[in-house]
């Protein structure tokens, strides 16, 4: 069993969906109080909606993650709430997907912008409040696109790359303040970005010749690795990437 420490905050980007939904359900199962960062207020409304009607503590805050004004904003109003939010969950990111030549700079910035600079303007914010404590876990939702590319996905690609050499950055600014900072890599896993592939007999079944475990991962699978990193067992792991992915990156 897990431990957690009572009056934990966590802050979970992408929370209104998938990945970042079944993340802040789980942190929410654990005592954390959540705050579920989506750019829909109905998606983080709902998904905070759920996690008090189970029993646990949650809010809903609408942010586009990409506008760092808005990011500014957020944090500024969330840290008058909360003198430190101890977990952050930088998981938000969207697709844009196409070859090289037929890719539009404003699908290139989108993208970047969503998947990683969000996750400088998140960090820059809370952190800092984390250091004074002494006490923090950041976990980063990157890919194995990250790590092993993947055609028609330069821009997913190399925004997921970058949050792994940030992740590492962060690991040896913040080991000082006793500030972990992780990343998780999903491979492929069933969520509302995947429907497409997932159900379509015949893409799936050239995927998972890729995958030795020969099956699609569930969102729960992320949401369990990502819990551990910011419970108080994982107090000794920093700057590490962990592949969720099947066996795709081995």
């Amino acid at each position: 069993m897990l431990t957690f420490k009572p009056n934990r905050t966590a802050l979970v980007t992408g929370a209104g969906r998938g990945i970042g939904k079944a993340i802040a359900e789980s942190l929410a199962r654990q005592g954390v109080t959540v705050i579920c960062v989506s750019k829909s207020a109905d998606s983080c409304g709902a998904t905070a909606a759920a996690i008090v009607a189970a029993g646990g503590k949650a809010k809903a805050l609408a942010v586009d993650v990409a506008d760092s004004a808005a990011v500014s904003k957020a944090c500024e109003q969330i840290l008058a709430e909360h003198p430190v939010v101890d977990i952050l969950v930088n998981n938000a990111g969207i697709t844009r997907d196409g070859l090289l030549f037929r890719m539009s700079d404003d699908d290139w910035n989108a993208v970047i912008q969503t998947n990683l600079t969000s996750c400088f303007y998140w960090t820059k914010h809370l952190a800092r409040p984390m250091t004074r404590s002494r006490w923090g876990r950041i976990v980063n939702i990157t890919s194995v696109s990250g790590i092993m590319g993947n055609a028609g996905q330069a821009n997913y690609s190399a925004a997921k790359a970058g949050m792994i050499g940030l992740t590492k950055t962060l690991a040896k600014e913040f080991a000082s303040r006793a500030i972990t900072v992780n990343a998780v890599a999903p491979g492929f896993i069933k969520t509302d970005m995947t429907t497409e592939f997932v159900n379509n007999a015949e893409v799936s079944a050239k995927i998972l010749e890729a995958v030795p475990l020969k099956r699609f991962g569930e969102v729960q699978d992320i949401a369990a690795a990502a819990t551990f990193l910011c419970s108080e067992e994982a107090g000794y792991i920093t700057g590490q990437v962990f592949a969720i992915d099947g066996g795709m990156a081995m």
